[in-house]
């Protein structure tokens, strides 16, 4: 998932100026467990597993998802003391899906000697901040949403691709499969032909447009006209009035669904009773509780969590802790994400101690880790993105989403 590009060197210096105001939600359980931590060895002291992700604001939904899904990996792994000598500590914070504040809290965790990986984070605008700094401090990362092909492959990544940080691996797929993937399904199968586009200005909304506009001109449709809208913005009248004379039988909206949702709704109000479809990031039930009507359309990706033979498991854990908040789109994701950290940390360490000199063996290990997680099997490619290109195409009926279509973009 997500945003705008940022200077790595500004952001770096950023996060060192916030590092004071930093929030932070570290815990070393907080559900999950089933309180068998007294029967491992944890002499060695306590490491630190770092999420960050937006903990408060409009995509907290999303964000407490996240960083909830990793506290059950790690409450899981001290009682079964999958990495042996050794406690392990979550350490959430905030980035309130701010650049800036994902710098902070990057900056934060590099600081901290006992911090061997972070999950995270949300928004690829945000992950543009953050990347470089722990790169920069040879720290692991992995996140559960970024979908922006750039973050792994670069600004070429269609023609030259160059992977960019050896420290940044995702278990999600890419931009460049779910767009095509979302024109596919609404030329071929939902039938429209002419389409208005709507981004939010960001790095997420605007990629995830331009993959969508190359397969669905290569499918024959038309793109009428091509809006932005401001990442804040709740009064669309003035870009609907700019959509209205293109008679667009459908809306392909490059954003989240603080947007998307009371779009749909003021198009319904303005006569323009036509699906608006979008991204993993509009893929929320939010997103319906602030407008989005019947028959509007995502992808997201994986396929439906509550539907996997692989995730009962986690689904069932997660009910079990008590979590205030659900998973969300991403928390199967961080699941999976956490515990690649975890599994690859317990190789690296093997029956000695952790130290920074053991960096680049707990990234050797990721590079080579496999493994049936909750989204099915979690493995890295060279670039250091998810092998599991698995999408869905949801669409809203009634008060829920629903799946329609599960499966590859092929072409």
């Amino acid at each position: 998932m997500r945003n705008q590009t940022v200077k790595a060197a500004a952001l770096v210096a950023a996060g060192a100026l916030l590092l004071a105001a930093c929030s932070t939600n570290k815990e070393e359980s907080s559900g999950g467990g089933t309180g068998n931590q007294e029967s491992c060895d944890q002499s060695k002291g306590t490491l630190v597993v770092g999420v960050i992700s937006p903990l408060s604001g409009d995509l907290a939904a999303l964000g407490l998802g996240i960083k909830n899904a990793a506290q059950l990996a790690v409450d899981q792994a001290n009682d079964e003391c999958k990495v042996p000598g050794y406690k392990l500590a979550l350490d959430a914070l905030d980035d309130e899906r701010d650049p800036t504040k994902g710098a902070q809290a990057a900056t934060k965790l590099a600081s901290e000697d006992g911090v061997v990986g972070v999950v995270g984070t949300l928004n690829s605008s945000v992950a543009q901040s953050v990347a470089p700094i722990l790169a920069q401090n040879n720290i692991l990362q992995i996140s559960p949403a970024n979908t922006n092909d750039k973050l792994t492959k670069g600004e070429d990544f269609l023609n030259n691709p160059k992977r960019v940080w050896k420290t940044y691996f995702r278990t999600c797929t890419v931009d460049s499969f779910q767009g095509p993937f979302a024109a596919n399904y609404l030329i071929s199968k939902a039938g429209k032909k002419n389409i208005a586009i709507v981004t939010n200005g960001l790095t997420y909304g605007e990629g995830l447009a331009d993959t969508f506009t190359t397969q669905a001109e290569k499918k024959g449709a038309k793109i009428v006209t091509r809006q932005k809208v401001g990442e804040n913005d709740t009064d669309f009248s003035s870009v609907i009035a700019a959509i209205k004379p293109f008679n667009p039988d459908a809306v392909y909206f490059g954003g989240e669904y603080p947007g998307a949702g009371p779009l749909s709704k003021q198009l319904k109000s303005a006569g323009l009773n036509v699906p608006v479809m979008g991204g993993d990031g509009i893929f929320d039930p939010a997103f319906i509780e602030l407008g989005g009507k019947d028959g509007d359309l995502a992808t997201s990706v994986g396929a439906p969590t509550d539907t996997l033979d692989s995730a009962k498991a986690f689904v069932k854990a997660y009910n079990k802790a008590g979590f205030k908040e659900g998973y969300s789109a991403y928390g199967a994701f961080s699941y999976d994400a956490a515990n690649a950290i975890i599994g690859s940390l317990a190789k690296a360490i093997g029956n000695g101690k952790w130290s920074s000199d053991k960096r680049n063996a707990l990234l050797d290990a990721v590079a080579d880790y496999s493994a049936d997680g909750a989204t099915g099997q979690v493995k890295f490619d060279k670039f250091g993105d998810s092998t599991n290109t698995i999408l869905t195409v949801y669409q809203v009926k009634g008060t829920e989403w629903a799946p329609v279509e599960t499966g590859k973009f092929e072409g």
